[in-house]
């Protein structure tokens, strides 16, 4: 018995080693959404140039978009922010959702980096997010022609991401 109490604490370190390495070979990044192969969630929110003009799900049907969560306070955001506007100005369909934000620095923000969304939706209470399952700004969901989420990334969408993971899948639902 005094043999076993020996081995016991090298045995509990031999199993915390193996949870670790299987630990480490997972992808951070890669948290699933239940949302992925659902439509967009129900919602009616102004927009963050107009706060008269409503928009509601129902925009993204007939449609690709990328549907981009962001945020002045968000730095990541301003970091990915000059890649959306080049890939609006490709012809990339973008919707922003300002998320959690004061309408004025949203605004100001557009008006200051230039504004690649179609159209920004202002979601100041977070509600819209909270539907989407945003864990933070900034986050990229993948919207098919039926209005279907097929795809969503956290972190900055760069050429890195767009080259090997959104492009190929953006440009494969608009042929379907």
């Amino acid at each position: 018995m005094s043999r076993l109490k020996l081995f016991l604490p090298l045995g509990i370190l031999g199993l915390l080693l193996a949870l670790f390495y299987v630990g480490l070979k997972l992808d951070p990044s890669a948290m699933p959404s239940v949302l992925v192969g659902k439509p967009v969630p129900d919602f009616r929110l102004s927009l963050v140039r107009d706060e008269q003009a409503y928009v509601n799900q129902d925009y993204f049907k007939d449609k690709v978009s990328l549907l981009n969560i962001w945020a002045t306070w968000c730095y990541a955001c301003r970091i990915e922010h000059p890649y959306f506007n080049k890939l609006a100005d490709e012809g990339i369909h973008i919707v922003g959702v300002n998320y959690k934000d004061e309408r004025e620095a949203a605004q100001k923000w557009l008006r200051d980096l230039h504004d690649p969304y179609v159209f920004s939706l202002y979601d100041q209470s977070g509600r819209l997010g909270l539907d989407l399952g945003v864990t933070g700004a900034p986050e990229t969901y993948l919207v098919d022609k039926q209005g279907i989420i097929r795809y969503r990334h956290i972190g900055v969408v760069d050429t890195n991401v767009w080259e090997s993971t959104l492009g190929p899948q953006y440009q494969a639902l608009l042929t379907e």
